[in-house]
């Protein structure tokens, strides 16, 4: 169910090296080269990442359930944590942590059966391997070019 990783990055890192030289050069398409757009639906509970403009990654999520709102809009990662413990909730895990405003993060989850529906307090939460990938993907093209986009 779920891509590698490795697999996508080899295309990825592909596509970096291109629109680096894009970017560098005169191409036109060097305004959207290396970057990513992680857009998250709270109705339909999935992620859908891009790169480049191209979707690479489509994934289940739990966002907030009834008592908890996950804020909407467009953020940018304002830090990461290959292992965070909520100080909030009891010390709860938060593996691969990619928080984007205040203590909402995109991070792991352990109740993976809960995937699909909304069940958090708030943050988004991936299945383990996707929230590895898309935490390796944030790593190697910077939180300067990933935006995250949390729609209704």
């Amino acid at each position: 169910m779920h891509t590698t990783i490795s697999a996508k990055l080899i295309n990825i890192t592909a596509a970096a090296f291109t629109g680096a030289a894009l970017l560098f050069g005169a191409g036109s398409g060097a305004a959207h080269a290396n970057q990513i757009v992680a857009r998250v639906s709270l109705s339909q509970q999935i992620m859908e990442v891009s790169v480049d403009g191209r979707p690479t990654f489509a994934w289940k999520v739990s966002t907030g359930d009834r008592a908890h709102v996950t804020p909407t809009g467009s953020f940018k990662p304002t830090r990461m944590h290959e292992m965070w413990y909520s100080k909030k909730y009891d010390n709860a895990p938060m593996p691969h942590s990619v928080f984007f405003s205040g203590g909402y993060a995109v991070h792991a989850t352990y109740a993976i059966k809960r995937l699909g529906q909304p069940a958090s307090h708030g943050c988004v939460r991936l299945h383990p391997d996707a929230a590895a990938d898309f935490y390796q993907l944030v790593e190697a093209f910077g939180a300067s070019n990933t935006s995250i986009v949390i729609v209704k």
